[in-house]
């Protein structure tokens, strides 16, 4: 069985994160029941809100940090795990994981794993807006997409791999990106998929929520590397 270490990085994440937090705990709750060990990380990266006491009710392990910078506040979240940890899972804290999220993950038995997303709210967004969002997919259906929301790693790829860099953006991508440079095994698993947040303002300069509001504003769409991770 698995050591499991999930690392949730958080800016002002009130709004969002008891419901990432409660499908975390179910997450692990349903690894433990299979005979993993789950510990739970979040990393609040100058937070201003009531992140921090979210946070601690759960019950998770809590790292604080000032550097507004995902890529090391991932590698922070990582460096806090206990000694031991053999599976590394990564996701945001404006998402909601299944119950099963973490066994499937590990199951693929691959040395990194990317899932897909679905966006949440998804009727919320304007017609014009989504149909811009899935024109956009249906462009890009033969690229591998990867989601720093959606993500997982062994602790030894990882550690060869010299963890995340400290990149504001596109942390995610590098990391895989370097993977599959050094020839890693890797799953593509876009069916296997998380709940995230539809909002429009970025929190990552070219993420998720950048191409969301450049598609919205018919802005020039972010760039390659950012197209992948969206």
């Amino acid at each position: 069985m698995a050591r499991m270490g999930v690392v949730v990085p958080a800016h002002n994440e009130e709004q969002h994160l008891p419901e990432c937090l409660r499908s975390l705990c179910r997450a692990a709750d349903h690894a433990r029941g299979l005979g993993h060990e789950v510990t739970l990380v979040v990393v609040l990266d100058s937070c201003r809100d009531r992140s921090a006491a979210i946070a601690a009710e759960h019950g998770v392990t809590v790292v604080s940090m000032a550097a507004a910078n995902v890529g090391m506040a991932r590698h922070a979240g990582v460096l806090a795990l206990p000694a031991g940890i053999d599976w590394l899972a990564f996701t945001d804290a404006d998402t909601c994981v299944p119950d099963t999220w973490l066994s499937h993950q590990h199951g693929f038995g691959t040395e990194a794993v990317c899932g897909g997303v679905h966006l949440n709210q998804w009727q919320r967004l304007s017609p014009d807006l989504r149909a811009r969002y899935l024109t956009h997919r249906r462009q890009n259906l033969k690229r591998q997409h990867i989601h720093g929301a959606n993500l997982g790693i062994s602790m030894a790829a990882y550690q060869r791999l010299g963890g995340f860099r400290p990149l504001r953006c596109h942390e995610d991508v590098d990391l895989i990106e370097r993977h599959l440079a050094a020839h890693g095994s890797m799953t593509w698993a876009p069916e296997l998929r998380v709940m995230t947040s539809a909002r429009c303002h970025a929190r990552a300069p070219e993420g998720l929520g950048a191409l969301l509001y450049a598609l919205e504003y018919a802005q020039p769409e972010p760039s390659p590397s950012a197209r992948d991770a969206g």
